[in-house]
């Protein structure tokens, strides 16, 4: 997402009370709560069905090692297609294309539950993601332009990120106690419902929302290229990981995503209105913030993924119990979102986000001494403990990035945070999760995964110290 700071916000914004006052007018708050909803609902998509994978892929005849696509397949385009969607909503309106990202959520999640064999669901899901992309972009675009910067707009954020944090922890307990009384079909018919409900209170209640003035171009040989390059570098990735490097459609897939990546820096480099800052990538914090970001995000949903299917398919927990393991997450993570501004207070978001990286690190390397017998406890205990430092990370990452960024750049610093958060939940399933299903034995590809995830973890966590303490000039 890019948001031109100078044009939006030269929309009008909802609120007419002094911006200096943090309370909300009631209109307010309904927009607030419209937008959050939404939030929620993306966030609730991400976990909700984590629990209940090893169902359904018995009842739709999905494979073990093709379980990851169910997670892959609504990742990939709500991560690939962030930027673009983000862009276009700023050129033409904000609000048309949230509710028509809306109505496609809400179609695809009804797809999914109708979903009769593993095509029609992951294009269920498929489509649940290019939904998604339109929703977080221009949800919080909606959120900035229509709350004014200052105490309003700090409290609105807050609240939003708060439900998202929320939205992950309930899909996850929600998911195992609808999929145990009701079936894995109607996780995703909550959805449908949910997308209907906000879709019917939001076109009165918020306000259109797009720039004003000279509008900037929409950067298409950027977005084509980054597009098309994340897609294919994830397809070919995931491909490899089910049937190995040695087809010709994997390195041939891989080799066009990395040139189109490259073909996006170049393309930036030059773009009047990119969708990506170059120079603002230069930044000592931006770059090694998002790093950090992005190794948080792609390693914590890893762990999440295996974990599942350790629990229920080596251990034997039901969906419920799977669920309940990952609610007592929820619960010391939202403790955690409470703590985190104290301890970056003290101790300042740089040394938090390294601090919290390596405990993170250090909780999954923990989870190696599960075992084939026992290990539901330790799972547990670790599992909470590696997310309270990775809710640290992601709230003082988010501060890092931002942090000495003039005004009229913190647009472009919080789209990049965004995308990272995107694209680093769209990459680690892909990269590890499937080397814990594709082997011989399951418990030892989930050790394998838990081992390599650790190491890369804490392996950012020190360059990350390093690339933040070296004091050269920004």
């Amino acid at each position: 997402m890019a948001i031109d700071t100078h044009t939006a916000s030269a929309t009008a914004p909802v609120l007419t009370q002094d911006p200096e006052d943090s309370r909300l007018s009631g209109r307010a708050k309904l927009v607030l709560f419209v937008l959050c909803a939404a939030q929620f609902m993306v966030a609730l998509d991400f976990s909700v069905l984590n629990v209940a994978l090893p169902v359904l892929g018995d009842d739709l005849g999905l494979s073990r090692s093709a379980l990851q696509w169910a997670v892959t397949a609504f990742a990939l385009p709500s991560g690939g297609f962030l930027l673009l969607f983000g862009r276009i909503a700023d050129l033409f309106g904000r609000k048309k294309l949230f509710l028509t990202g809306l109505a496609l959520f809400g179609a695809a999640s009804l797809l999914a539950t109708l979903a009769w064999d593993p095509a029609s669901f992951l294009t269920g899901r498929a489509l649940q993601g290019l939904g998604a992309a339109v929703i977080v972009p221009t949800g919080m675009s909606l959120l900035t332009t229509t709350f004014p910067e200052g105490p309003q707009r700090d409290r609105a954020l807050g609240i939003s990120g708060t439900l998202l944090s929320l939205g992950f922890t309930v899909g996850m307990v929600l998911g195992g106690v609808m999929t145990d009384t009701l079936g894995w079909r109607s996780t995703m018919a909550l959805l449908a419902v949910a997308a209907v409900i906000v879709l019917a209170l939001a076109p009165g209640l918020l306000p259109e929302s797009r720039t004003t003035g000279e509008r900037p171009r929409l950067d298409v040989p950027g977005a084509v290229t980054v597009t098309g390059g994340l897609l294919a570098v994830i397809y070919a990735l995931s491909t490899a990981a089910q049937r190995g490097f040695g087809g010709v459609d994997v390195w041939g897939t891989l080799v066009v995503g990395v040139a189109l990546l490259a073909a996006f820096v170049a393309v930036e480099s030059r773009a009047v209105a990119p969708l990506v800052s170059l120079p603002m990538l230069k930044r000592r914090t931006v770059a090694w913030g998002n790093l950090a970001g992005l190794v948080t995000f792609s390693m914590m949903s890893t762990v999440i993924f295996v974990l599942t299917l350790y629990l229920q398919e080596v251990l034997g927990l039901s969906s419920f119990e799977t669920g309940l393991v990952f609610g007592v997450q929820g619960v010391l993570s939202a403790v955690a979102g409470s703590l985190a501004p104290k301890v970056i207070g003290r101790f300042g978001a740089r040394r938090t986000l390294v601090g919290s990286l390596l405990g993170q690190g250090l909780f999954i390397a923990a989870l190696l001494g599960i075992g084939t017998g026992s290990g539901a406890l330790l799972a547990t205990a670790a599992v909470s403990l590696a997310s309270m430092c990775h809710l640290g990370a992601i709230i003082s990452y988010g501060l890092t990035v931002t942090s000495g960024v003039p005004d009229e750049e913190q647009g472009l610093a919080t789209g990049l945070v965004t995308t990272t958060q995107q694209v680093g939940i769209t990459i680690g399933i892909p990269l590890l999760g499937v080397l814990a299903t594709t082997g011989d034995s399951l418990f030892d590809g989930v050790r394998t995964v838990l081992l390599i995830d650790a190491v890369i973890v804490v392996a950012a966590a020190a360059l990350v110290a390093l690339g933040l303490g070296r004091r050269a000039a920004q």
